[in-house]
């Protein structure tokens, strides 16, 4: 059974692997000043609640885009299995070939997704991941990372927007009841859900239009269960690729545990 965590500039993902069945998924909020010993109560709380001891574990693996912290969750799970801790990144073999103009840039959340979807799904693939970020991911048909986009996030552009206007306020991010809003909450979450809805629809047609030809599309993080249902193209929901893919990782690196 292995750990594999996520840290996202928000939240920190937290799930348990058995085998190929993914015993639970958890999220943490990622905070740059705690220290060692409090993630580590974190995460041992977490286990704790589904009834998971640590020596359980046999191996961890952490993907992070904010290098700041990635560091203090090594130790913290290193303090709690006292067993030594994988990082995506150089020198861990993903087997993903990367055709980006510097494939060191590429962020790990990125690298790990591709990875899952390779081994589950047909290529091309298109791979939007909702987080802080929104994150667009190209894999093409010989199974090469090509590329993709990033653009604000539902929350970042949200905040965006209620900090330099005046008279709207912060709302809770939920289904609109119809496209044409009657009041400035439903106008806001209208805009907020259908626009990003037609944004993703928009950009698998440009991606398929420069590929030449159709693509399987994927939708993880943590809004795309809300989003992805306004969508009129075919999206495939899978919110636990990206610890499917640190499995996948995991495994091709057992001889450096």
């Amino acid at each position: 059974m292995i750990l594999a965590i996520d840290i996202g500039n928000t939240n920190i993902v937290i799930g348990c692997i058995r085998d190929e069945k993914i015993l639970f998924v958890e999220r943490m909020s990622t905070d740059n000043d705690k220290t060692v010993l409090e993630y580590a109560i974190g995460f041992k709380t977490v286990l704790e609640l589904y009834h998971i001891q640590p020596k359980e574990l046999t191996g961890s693996i952490i993907s992070s885009v904010v290098p700041p912290v990635t560091n203090t969750v090594k130790e913290a799970i290193q303090k709690i299995t006292s067993h030594n801790v994988m990082v995506v990144g150089p020198g861990l073999r993903t087997g993903l070939n990367i055709l980006m103009d510097d494939p060191g840039t590429t962020g790990s959340d990125l690298i790990v997704n591709a990875v899952a979807a390779i081994a589950e799904y047909k290529p091309p693939l298109i791979i939007f991941d909702l987080g802080t970020a929104t994150t667009v991911s190209v894999v093409d048909q010989k199974k090469n990372y090509i590329g993709g986009m990033i653009l604000p996030g539902i929350n970042v552009s949200l905040d965006g927007l209620i900090s330099h206007t005046s008279q709207l306020r912060k709302i809770s991010i939920e289904s609109p009841k119809k496209v044409i809003g009657t009041n400035t909450s439903d106008c806001m979450k209208s805009g907020v859900i259908y626009g990003n809805a037609a944004c993703m629809d928009g950009i698998v047609e440009r991606i398929e239009e420069e590929l030449g030809e159709k693509a399987t599309v994927l939708a993880t993080g943590g809004l795309a269960s809300l989003v992805t249902s306004y969508c009129r193209k075919e999206i495939i929901l899978d919110d636990t690729l990206l610890l499917k893919g640190l499995r996948l990782i995991y495994l091709k690196n057992c001889d450096k545990q």
